[in-house]
């Protein structure tokens, strides 16, 4: 007797993921919501799990809408790689396309400011979970390199006039070691190229979760 071919994993994945969210939203939520409304005792405890619940139900459902991009077919994106595409674009379009992503990890609120009046900030948006979101973005050569001074007055913008809780630098080039260092202890997020290349082809940022 031959052994079947193995399912695909991918959509074997998102199979799962449809039928806990699924069960999640019309199951478990409701059950919590019914609990709620005749429990006065219990209620806070209650009201937490079910926000838990919920959370877990918009994190599978972003888990599927990944899945889906990366099984997407591939014919409309440029035969060079996704970096390549990124280097064809205009400062704004890297802009919009860096917004774009935030949105797709489920951040809301997503606004790309622009214009002379950033206050160095390009972008400005919410996390799932309410934290605010300021971005720089620099869509440079890859010959060259973020240095520390742009770190610091990035830095200067998103803690002190923007009062950050995450701050992302994403930029289509890589950044010194001094850069790097920078961002590390103040707390920025450094979206170097190869990163802002794997975040453009589905994967997540951690900072984000």
């Amino acid at each position: 007797m031959e052994n079947p071919a193995p399912a695909d994993t991918a959509s074997l994945d998102a199979r799962i993921d449809q039928r806990i969210t699924h069960i999640l939203g019309r199951t478990v939520v409701p059950l919590f919501n019914t609990l709620i409304e005749t429990s006065g005792e219990h209620r806070r405890e209650l009201t937490a799990l079910r926000t838990g619940v919920q959370r877990i139900e918009k994190r599978l459902q972003q888990h599927h809408t990944r899945l889906q991009r990366l099984e997407a077919p591939r014919e409309g994106r440029p035969l060079a790689g996704v970096m390549a595409a990124m280097d064809a674009m205009n400062g704004r379009e890297f802009e919009e396309h860096v917004a774009g992503l935030l949105r797709r990890d489920g951040c809301t609120n997503v606004v790309v400011q622009g214009g002379g009046r950033d206050r160095g900030i390009d972008i400005t948006a919410l996390t799932a979970d309410g934290r605010r979101i300021v971005v720089q973005c620099k869509r440079f050569a890859p010959h060259l390199s973020i240095t520390s001074p742009e770190i610091q007055k990035f830095l200067g913008a998103a803690k002190v006039l923007h009062e950050s809780e995450v701050a992302l630098f994403v930029a289509t080039c890589p950044f010194t070691r001094d850069a790097l260092n920078i961002a590390a202890e103040s707390g920025i997020t450094a979206v170097h190229r190869g990163l802002v290349e794997q975040w453009s082809a589905g994967a997540a940022l951690t900072v984000l979760d």
